[in-house]
């Protein structure tokens, strides 16, 4: 009776573990509120001072225009070997206008979020053209013997003394 008590606990506690494995993982990023907190910000009444006052940091600024700040948390459900699915986005969207004082406050969802194409080219890049031995010995014997002993053409250029002194 003993050997098959512990058969069925070890079953069990398989089991419990393999489903366990399976319970989804929820993970918050960025600023969350309090629950039921959701702070106001007022065109025209707030100032960049008082939007980290309530706000905090921003998580990023324009960047072409430090003028906007972005608020940006997340949700995301991370469920064992999947990628990961985002659940919920927030992005606060706050410009300011040129004396400081808050000019919109824009809010963003999860919905109004776009899928970029990202372009897969390449910039190619000097030296990949040519071999490991052509790019050592692609200058021996470019340079002609009158410039290492001449008054011209001096390395380093024309800002360094002469060897006759001029």
């Amino acid at each position: 009776m003993g050997l098959r008590r512990t058969a069925i606990l070890a079953a069990v506690l398989a089991g419990a573990t393999v489903v366990s494995a399976c319970n989804p993982t929820l993970r918050s990023h960025g600023f969350r509120y309090p629950d039921g907190e959701v702070p106001t910000i007022t065109p025209g009444e707030d100032t960049r001072a008082s939007v980290i006052a309530t706000l905090g940091n921003p998580s990023t600024r324009g960047m072409f225009d430090d003028d906007t700040w972005y608020y940006i948390s997340a949700t995301r459900e991370y469920l064992a070997y999947l990628r990961p699915d985002t659940r919920d986005r927030r992005v606060i969207a706050v410009r300011f206008d040129e004396n400081g004082s808050v000019a919109a406050v824009d809010e963003y969802g999860l919905e109004d979020g776009r899928v970029v194409a990202l372009v897969e080219r390449e910039t190619p890049t000097r030296g990949r053209e040519l071999s490991l031995i052509e790019q050592l010995l692609g200058n021996v014997g470019r340079l002609p013997s009158e410039q290492f002993g001449g008054e011209q053409n001096l390395p380093g250029g024309a800002g360094g003394p002469r060897p006759d002194g001029g």
